[in-house]
């Protein structure tokens, strides 16, 4: 998100600094592993739809910017089993689909292995085939946004980590500290994701920081191509009893890649906790849906890593101005669905910043103490507002 922020406050002229404190697409955050899907079919709910549809434009406008392909359509599947109780994807998806009068296919189980060889759906699953779905390329993407946004005179510093900021009341100015010196500014927009509570403590209550483990599996079928993104394998998100799977062809390394979302006993308390090693009961827990949904894919596990989600409790993102510093411009807790809008929220965190306000419809992801999680964090957002640490007096102002 902070990457393409840079990018259209740039393309607008901004005077506009870039901090991350690792590198540019680094291996701590949520946003490594190669790929990410992007889809218009959204279980979630239908009022990402919109957000998504500005999302493909603007991602198509940065590929003929930077003479690069970033992202690369596959179709997309969502599949529950038809008679499943309680949420069920499948139909959440369908949902959005006839609202958004979105191209799509109801297709049974038996149909999408037919038609995708790689998939082995139980008979009673039932699935909505959307054409547009894809993949992101999207540690490109980030470096893209960064390279177009010094290409139009942004700045960017990495390694430099954010520590605290503050906000005198008397002039409206910004102050940053970091770990190398100090800046001022009229605005600041804060994108941290999984470290997000280090800056804004008052986020804590609301949100939670989850590990998650992707692994890639080796593919054996008589046609190599069963499992590429020529159109024979579209990215799925896969409901069954107890779980939600999402997963990828075979795009940038070797093998079928899947995840799972929000597994059980997989909270950690600080970023700096997680446990980055990829354990036997990781992969057996990978493989089991593995052998059951693709078992053309049921063999060696060739990569695997560990990322993060960083969740709320209704599973929506927080993008808002800040309630009591309007200098100050929010976007977090992505909750393990976000990375597909970083294209449209960085002209939305643009537009926060430039005029504090937008005309995309962003209500239901603004802070607001209707929101499960949300009423103590806006009180001490109201109350306490930024926070701050001694400042690292050695170092002089820089802008």
């Amino acid at each position: 998100m902070g990457s393409a922020a840079l990018y259209h406050l740039a393309k607008r002229g901004s005077k506009v600094l870039g901090l991350e404190q690792y590198s540019i697409a680094h291996h701590n955050g949520s946003s490594h592993g190669i790929s990410r899907i992007i889809r218009l079919a959204y279980h979630e709910d239908p009022a990402y739809v919109p957000l998504l549809k500005r999302a493909y434009e603007l991602w198509r406008e940065l590929e003929q910017e930077t003479k690069q392909d970033l992202l690369c359509i596959t179709g997309s599947i969502d599949t529950a089993r038809g008679d499943l109780q309680g949420y069920n994807g499948f139909k959440k998806s369908l949902q959005s689909a006839q609202e958004h009068n979105l191209e799509h296919e109801i297709l049974t189980g038996d149909e999408v292995n037919a038609r995708f060889p790689g998939y082995s759906l139980p008979s009673d699953f039932m699935a909505v085939y959307q054409p547009e779905g894809g993949i992101l390329a999207s540690e490109l993407c980030i470096a893209a946004h960064i390279k177009a946004a010094q290409s139009l005179g942004a700045h960017f510093h990495a390694p430099e980590k954010v520590e605290a900021w503050k906000v005198d009341d008397a002039t409206g100015i910004v102050t940053i500290f970091t770990d190398q010196g100090q800046y001022t500014a009229r605005k600041l927009v804060l994108t941290a994701g999984s470290w997000m509570p280090d800056i804004m403590p008052e986020l804590q209550s609301a949100v939670v920081v989850e590990r998650q483990v992707i692994g890639w599996f080796s593919v054996k079928h008589p046609d190599p191509d069963c499992c590429t993104p020529s159109g024979k394998f579209p990215v799925f998100l896969l409901q069954d009893e107890t779980d939600y799977w999402y997963g990828f062809p075979q795009f940038g390394y070797n093998g079928l890649k899947i995840g799972k979302f929000h597994r059980g006993n997989n909270i950690v308390a600080h970023p700096k906790d997680l446990d980055r090693t990829v354990s036997l009961d990781d992969e057996q827990m990978m493989r089991g849906a593995i052998s059951k949904f693709f078992p053309v894919a049921n063999h060696e596990m060739t990569k695997a890593a560990v990322c993060m989600f960083t969740t709320t409790q209704d599973s929506h993102f927080i993008v808002d101005l800040h309630p009591k510093h309007k200098q100050v411009v929010v976007c977090s807790a992505c909750s393990g669905h976000g990375y597909k809008f970083c294209s449209v929220m960085g002209e939305i965190l643009a537009d926060l910043a430039v005029t504090g306000k937008t005309q995309h419809d962003i209500d239901f992801i603004r802070f607001n103490d209707a929101r499960p999680g949300q009423k103590d964090m806006m009180h001490s957002l109201q109350q306490r507002g930024a926070p701050v640490k001694p400042p690292p007096t050695s170092f002089p102002s820089k802008l």
